[in-house]
């Protein structure tokens, strides 16, 4: 012990006063021990749950998700088309199925049955009203068409969509039978040759974009064949002075076959 002292002890009495406990403490404290010790050990941590066993494992394949219906018919049967071109025209200005029952800023095509050239672009200029191309674009294939000798009552000019459709989903339309619609277009119009512009506007008469590079020399219409020729957009052509110039040379080409 400290200095050989025994360590104070409390008198034998109910009570301790705080000079007692002081002493006591302070004796303690010189003998170096300053904190309390139990024999036996506590955790200051919560005590950690037990760990959950795992859920078993299922083995069995989740069903598949449902279908997605297939896409509204824009006619239901070939037999619901018009069997005529006037008839037609009247149809695609009005048919509800044709664009989800928007029949707001359809443009008629415009022209002659049996045409020297039936020219097919994807969709009418934003600015058209009654007149289908009345922008810069049917500037440009007006210049064409003179070039290659063409008059203007000589052409018969379509679109693949009713309205102006800025990046139209091509497959959704191919699938909801627009190419059927297209195809009964041309047979209509039964023109000496075709002209479409855009390839993914040819996909929808089964010419493969892919291949784009390759004209679509002959559409068959029946036993009827149709010499064809498939160019890049009016859009990308104003855009691409090269592709102009290629695009005349394969024109040249295809009206000399």
């Amino acid at each position: 012990t400290p200095s050989g002292q025994n360590p104070p002890h409390a008198p034998r009495r109910s009570g301790i006063d705080a000079g007692d406990l002081a002493a006591a403490l302070a004796w303690w404290r010189e003998a170096g021990v300053d904190q309390d010790f139990a024999s036996e050990s506590s955790s200051w941590l919560a005590a950690r749950e037990e760990d959950k066993p795992a859920p078993p494992v299922s083995t069995v394949a989740p069903p598949p998700p449902p279908a997605s219906p297939p896409p509204e018919r824009m006619a239901a049967t070939p037999g619901d088309l018009p069997a005529d071109l006037a008839g037609f025209v009247g149809w695609w200005l009005s048919e509800p199925r044709l664009d989800g029952g928007q029949t707001a800023g359809r443009v008629a095509p415009r022209g002659k049955a049996r045409a020297a050239l039936m020219v097919l672009v994807d969709h009418p200029e934003a600015q058209d009203g009654d007149r289908l191309l009345s922008g810069p674009q049917g500037s440009l294939l007006t210049a064409i068409t003179k070039a290659a000798g063409y008059g203007e009552d000589e052409v018969y000019l379509a679109s693949a969509l009713p309205r102006h459709m800025p990046m139209p989903d091509w497959t959704a339309l191919g699938a909801s039978g627009l190419g059927e619609i297209l195809a009964h277009h041309v047979a209509l119009v039964a023109p000496q040759r075709l002209l479409v512009f855009d390839p993914l506007v040819s996909s929808l008469l089964d010419h493969d974009p892919a291949k784009s590079a390759e004209p679509l020399r002959q559409f068959y219409q029946g036993e009827a064949r149709i010499p064809g020729l498939v160019a890049p957009g009016l859009a990308s052509l104003m855009a691409w002075p090269r592709g102009k110039a290629r695009f005349w040379h394969a024109l040249l080409d295809w009206q000399a076959a």
